[in-house]
C-alpha cells in the first residue's frame, strides 16, 4: 500500500478555502498512485480551541460529508480531522473514509493536550480504533496522543502500521522526530506522521512529516512547505522482522501492571 502524507499550511479556521487546498491536493495525490492519503489534525481549522464556531455533529458533519464525496469521486482512502461539538466538551476525531465514501473508523483523541488548555474545551476519547486499509491493519492516533506510548504498544499487538496527524509546533520538533522514531523502533511497526506548516494563532509549526519503517528508518519526509510525500507500506517486512526479532514476547505486561499500582 501506498501511503501519502498531506503537510498543508492552514488557513486559521477556514473550512472553505482549506477543502480547496485539500481537494488539489487528493488530486495531485492519485497522480502519484497513493491508496491513502492522511491530512494534519483538524484538517479544516488548525488547532483552534472555538469549538462554538468549528464544531460539527457528528451526524451531519460537513467535514465528513465533503470527503466523503472525494472519496468517491477520486477512488482513495482519506484521513481527516474535524471537531465534534457536543452539548459538554468536544471531541478532537480523526475519521478514515474509504473509496467507496464510507467512514471505516471515527476516532476520538485520547489525550487532549492540557499544557495548551485542550483539556479546557474537548474531552479524551476511551477507544483504540482500527481499519483494514488494502489488507494494511491501520490504526491512527492525534498529535498528544504521541507522547504515551503505552497506546501504541497495544495498538501495535495487531497492527504494524500506526499513524499520528498532529498540529505540533516548531519550538517542540526535536520532540516529534524523535518520538516518532523511538514508537516505529519499540513497537517494530511503520509509523506515519503527518504534521502542518505555516502559522496558526500565533504559532509556527515546522510540518517534519515522515514516514519510518520498523527499523526507525526515514523513508520519506518534508521537512518544511506545502506539499506531499509517500512511501510503501510493506506488511510482510513488518513482520518478517517482528519474528527474526520478537521483541514483543520479552514484555511483562502483567508485572508492568503490578508494578504500576505498587507504591513507590
Amino acid at each position: 500500500m501506498r501511503v501519502g502524507l498531506a503537510q498543508m499550511d492552514l488557513v486559521w479556521e477556514n473550512k472553505e478555502e482549506n477543502i480547496k487546498k485539500a481537494e488539489q491536493m487528493i488530486i495531485d495525490a492519485v497522480k502519484k498512485q497513493i491508496d491513502y492519503l492522511l491530512f494534519p489534525e483538524m484538517s479544516l481549522t488548525g488547532f483552534s480551541m472555538n469549538v462554538n464556531v468549528i464544531g460539527e455533529k457528528k451526524d451531519k458533519s460537513e467535514t465528513l460529508e465533503v470527503f466523503s464525496e472525494f472519496g468517491k469521486r477520486y477512488n482513495v482512502f482519506i484521513g481527516i480531522g474535524y471537531v465534534e461539538k457536543r452539548k459538554e466538551k468536544a471531541y478532537n476525531r480523526y475519521a478514515i473514509i474509504n473509496p467507496n465514501g464510507e467512514v471505516l473508523i471515527d476516532y476520538a483523541k485520547i489525550h487532549p493536550f492540557s499544557y495548551g488548555e485542550e483539556g479546557i474545551y474537548y474531552t479524551g476519547g476511551s477507544k483504540i480504533e482500527k481499519a483494514d486499509i488494502k489488507g494494511v491493519q491501520t490504526v491512527p492516533f492525534i498529535c498528544y496522543d504521541l507522547r504515551f506510548p503505552e497506546v501504541f504498544q497495544i495498538a501495535s499487538k495487531d497492527s504494524c502500521f500506526i499513524t499520528i496527524a498532529a498540529n505540533w509546533p516548531k519550538q517542540r520538533r526535536e520532540h516529534w522526530i524523535t518520538l516518532l522514531k523511538a514508537r516505529a523502533i519499540e513497537n517494530q511497526c511503520y509509523i506515519a506522521g503527518v504534521n502542518r506548516v505555516g502559522i496558526g494563532n500565533g504559532l509556527e509549526y515546522s510540518g517534519d512529516s515522515m514516514i519510518i519503517s520498523p527499523y526507525g528508518e526515514i523513508l520519506s519526509k518534508n521537512i518544511e512547505g506545502e506539499g506531499i510525500i509517500s512511501a510503501d507500506i510493506d506488511v510482510t517486512f513488518a513482520l518478517s522482522y517482528r519474528n527474526d526479532f520478537c521483541l514483543k514476547k520479552d514484555r511483562k505486561e502483567q508485572l508492568y501492571l503490578q508494578l504500576f499500582h505498587r507504591p513507590v
